[in-house]
């Protein structure tokens, strides 16, 4: 089992195989997110009912929560990537964490807008210094900074290996935004959804959440082999296994 899992680890590592792999699950990715997004949006809009405090401002939990989960999750992927880039030097490893930034930010961004347009109605500003919004605003500065770090080497495999340093350091600022809101006296309230265990959020409020939640996970995949596969092409272009895969299967951009 092991051996197998090892063998499918390396050679994803092959260029060609990599883009064949992403060529034929990118598709399915994206149909299963609108699918699931679709399914997510109608029920966050017309099937759970207003907030009693709230009201229907709290519906844009459904866009805030999954997005900041997953500007984390991204986060911890590149993590991964990262380290294998370090120790094996897997060069679609390196690609995919570098590629995984943007979309990282993106999240984090749309997180961090999201959370002002609630937070002007409930907080009576746009902005606090709180420790979860700070933090978050961090991890947008760490993503911009990977991308900006990887963008000025002209060697791309170098670059990659020095943003995935800065990578490992800025993971330590995961844990501090999942625990800022019980280590420090904030404006943000705690937890109040857990997927996996109890919550106190209305049972009849989670369904679209965790439709919105795995709609996005699903949406992460789909651009990050996409841009890993678009990335590794134009890596690539001069390359025989390129003209190979082109005329095979095509390909989008």
């Amino acid at each position: 089992m092991w051996t197998q899992i090892k063998l499918a680890f390396h050679k994803l590592g092959s260029p060609l195989i990599f883009y064949r792999f992403a060529q034929t699950l990118i598709p399915w990715l994206w149909g299963l997110t609108l699918i699931t997004l679709a399914a997510g949006l109608y029920q966050a809009l017309f099937v759970v009912p207003p907030d009693y405090q709230q009201g229907d401002s709290y519906r844009i939990l459904y866009i805030h929560v999954p997005a900041a989960w997953q500007a984390m999750a991204t986060y911890i992927v590149m993590t991964i990537l990262a380290t294998i880039t370090l120790i094996w030097r897997i060069r679609t490893a390196e690609i995919m964490a570098m590629t995984a930034a943007p979309i990282g930010a993106a999240f984090t961004l749309i997180c961090l807008v999201t959370g002002a347009i609630w937070g002007r109605p409930m907080w009576g500003t746009y902005w606090a210094w709180d420790a979860r919004l700070t933090s978050m605003l961090v991890l947008l500065f760490v993503y911009l900074g990977i991308m900006g770090l990887y963008a000025a080497f002209d060697d791309r495999r170098q670059g990659a290996r020095i943003a995935s340093i800065l990578i490992l350091v800025g993971v330590v600022n995961i844990p501090i935004i999942h625990f800022s809101v019980e280590w420090w006296t904030t404006l943000h309230q705690g937890s109040t959804i857990n997927l996996f265990g109890p919550s106190t959020m209305d049972a009849s409020m989670l369904p679209p959440l965790i439709w919105m939640t795995v709609a996005v996970k699903l949406m992460f995949g789909a651009l990050l082999l996409q841009r890993a596969r678009n990335e590794l092409l134009d890596q690539d272009q001069r390359k025989k296994w390129v003209l190979e895969a082109l005329r095979m299967g095509g390909h989008d951009s």
